[in-house]
């Protein structure tokens, strides 16, 4: 547990840039929307998705790459390095879901479904939960268990909305052929740029404090505060 929650703000940082993507591109997509440019809406949307999918797809293979080099500045060592790599690097296969679901959520607004939003949170939520106890609990899956069953959550978060877009239904956003418009994307980044420094801030921090934590109470000092964490 504390080996999860000293690693856990990795792919979170990584994580990140969804939310960048989705608060930003949400505002230029409405805007375009309420202007009656609907043609011009979708294809923005639709090509935010795609940037989306393939930013995962390059921060996964580099997390990978920097999950034990940054596990090993963050204090861990011994066992504890060990389940902080096999954690880190199972979480960061299901990265590109986890983007789009944060993404999602905020354009899941734009397309006018705010509750159908709450549910895919919810049901990403509970798929947590239950696989958890099943991983871990039933199968004695330890940590690998546990990054399996919160990348299994956050594929159902980001693949179940995409879907969605991708078939016909009854919002004004759906997924179409576009391409990249390196001036939309510009706008997109800058409007949602706050949002991804609130991200990485809190990200950051909890590093540090779990670094602080190893340092002056150890394992059991970051596994205490990732119980607050939790609650």
């Amino acid at each position: 547990f504390a080996a999860v929650n000293l690693i856990m703000p990795f792919p979170m940082m990584l994580g990140a840039f969804g939310f960048m993507i989705g608060t930003g591109g949400s505002a230029l997509v409405s805007i375009t929307l309420g202007e009656g440019k609907k043609k011009e809406a979708n294809e923005f949307f639709s090509m935010l998705i795609y940037v989306t999918i393939a930013t995962g797809i390059v921060l996964t293979v580099l997390g990978i790459i920097f999950t034990r080099p940054i596990a090993v500045f963050f204090g861990a060592e011994g066992e504890i390095l060990e389940y902080c790599v096999q954690y880190g690097r199972l979480l960061l296969l299901g990265l590109s879901a986890f983007m789009l679901q944060n993404v999602f959520q905020s354009f899941l607004v734009t397309a006018e479904k705010p509750t159908f939003g709450l549910i895919i949170t919810l049901i990403a939520g509970v798929t947590n939960i239950a696989l958890d106890y099943v991983f871990i609990k039933i199968l004695d899956g330890g940590v690998v268990g546990a990054a399996l069953a919160t990348t299994i959550s956050q594929v159902v978060g980001g693949i179940v909305p995409l879907v969605y877009f991708m078939l016909p239904n009854k919002s004004p956003l759906k997924l179409v052929k576009t391409k990249l418009n390196l001036r939309a994307l510009g706008k997109t980044c800058f409007n949602g740029s706050s949002e991804l420094m609130v991200n990485l801030s809190i990200s950051l921090v909890n590093m540090l404090y779990n670094f602080q934590l190893l340092r002056f109470a150890g394992e059991d000092g970051v596994a205490a505060y990732g119980v607050i964490m939790y609650v």
